[in-house]
């Protein structure tokens, strides 16, 4: 295999490095998505259909926890993707090492805190009735594995920021391919249950960091650290934490809308109307992974460019994430509108949950096909380091727009209120991004 250098993403054609960058990327989406949505069918046809609904209540602190790992990752890794494009070795090798002792410190204290509170968490993020006990021992298990999770997650994104997409594509397949081995081995052979299910997604975590350990200690890395690049700097730990801080509350709202919208259906429909929207909430992740996957590939990209001031190169690679990603986002539009009956069937054959479920996953992605925009406009200033309208653009969606029309459209049309609060607030969030996106452009790009 011909050596790949970080160099690469400033010289090569910007559809064929896109292409590159972000196939990798989809794949290793589209895998570790397969493994969620796998691990969810295992989960619903072995144990049952309220064992779904246990994880989807879990799933808001333990990916919160685990997203401070992202958080300090891209944070950093658009620092290190600048300085790589400005030949500056030094401010990338104490970034990485600053991002290190940060992942530790952080996720360490906060599963802690984590498991001292799982008593109150879990009944706040919906996991009532017949829901806490699965919830209560799947949380357990799951918060001992997160700060390996959070490590991963940091690496993973330097890796990418190195400009080694395989090597990152690599370290979200072995976890993926892990979990579903030890899903069959705990839950079908053993018959651990939820304890079961827990210890797999944990295991698959240890295999993905030892992984990831091995590729920094390996000569396909350029980062090569040393003791004195763990000592805290302020300069970057500030920078870190301003562009982390978009990731952070990305996740955070994430958590907090899984909170809410948990606790209204649980409201309107039960635990029937929890278990669709974990449903809905699992073919997200795996539906989008194309559009994910370039959103992943662009983001190094447009950070190196940009560090190294190529600006028609960083336009054009806007322009051609967004093309390539809204006619992916367009095609899985179709599927999804056309089979939510049979895609359903994949979860449970619950005769409840296979009759709502349906018409609640089409609002649900109802306005896919303009996503891409959004997302790609929002990781675009991230990726430039302006942290303020990053963290604008990406609050837009959920925080500015979802959660009130939440509250606001059940008052007039009941729980299908909540599920149309899907696709108005992708609309919503998708202009406003392309006003910010548009304006940057002209202002930036098309003058320099």
């Amino acid at each position: 295999m011909a050596k790949v250098s970080s160099q690469d993403l400033g010289t090569e054609p910007i559809a064929k490095l896109l292409v590159k960058q972000a196939v990798p990327a989809s794949i290793g989406i589209l895998v570790m998505s397969l493994n969620i949505l796998v691990d969810t069918i295992f989960v619903g046809n072995w144990i049952g259909a309220t064992a779904i609904a246990a994880i989807n209540v879990v799933l808001p602190v333990s990916f919160f926890i685990a997203a401070l790992g992202m958080a300090i990752g891209i944070g950093g890794s658009s620092i290190i993707s600048r300085a790589l494009g400005a030949n500056n070795m030094q401010r990338a090798l104490t970034t990485f090492g600053n991002q290190i002792t940060l992942t530790f410190l952080f996720t360490v204290t906060f599963a802690v805190f984590g498991l001292i509170y799982v008593d109150t968490l879990i009944p706040a993020f919906g996991g009532k009735g017949n829901i806490f006990a699965s919830a209560k021992v799947y949380y357990e298990i799951i918060l001992y594995g997160v700060p390996i999770l959070g490590f991963v997650m940091m690496g993973n994104n330097v890796i990418r920021a190195e400009g080694k997409p395989k090597f990152a594509m690599y370290a979200m397949l072995i976890p993926s391919v892990g979990n579903l081995l030890l899903d069959y081995i705990f839950i079908n052979v053993l018959d651990y249950g939820m304890a079961g299910a827990a210890w797999a997604t944990t295991g698959s975590y240890v295999l993905c960091f030892l992984f990831v350990l091995w590729f920094f200690l390996s000569k396909n890395s350029e980062l090569k650290i040393s003791l004195a690049h763990f000592r805290l700097k302020k300069i970057i730990v500030l920078e870190i934490g301003s562009l982390g801080s978009v990731t952070l509350a990305r996740q955070a709202v994430v958590s907090v809308t899984f909170l809410l919208v948990n606790n209204a259906l649980y409201n309107y429909g039960g635990e029937i109307s929890v278990t669709a929207y974990a449903i809905v909430a699992r073919m997200s992740m795996f539906a989008l992974f194309p559009v994910f996957g370039i959103t992943q590939g662009f983001i190094p990209i447009a950070g190196f460019n940009y560090g190294a001031e190529k600006y028609p190169r960083v336009k054009e690679v806007i322009y051609t994430a967004i093309k390539y990603a809204t006619i992916l986002a367009t095609i899985i539009f179709v599927v999804l509108m056309v089979f939510p009956e049979f895609i359903t069937k994949w979860f449970t054959t619950d005769t409840a949950v296979t009759e709502v479920t349906p018409n609640n996953m089409r609002w649900a992605f109802a306005a896919i096909p303009i996503l891409a925009l959004q997302l790609i406009g929002a990781a675009y200033f991230q990726a430039i380091g302006k942290a303020l309208p990053a963290l604008i653009l990406t609050l837009t969606r959920q925080a500015i727009f979802f959660i009130p029309l939440m509250y606001i459209l059940p008052v007039f049309f009941g729980e299908l209120g909540i599920w149309m609060s899907f696709p108005i607030s992708d609309i919503l969030s998708t202009i406003v991004t392309y006003y910010f996106l548009r304006r940057e452009v002209k202002l930036k790009l098309d003058t320099t």
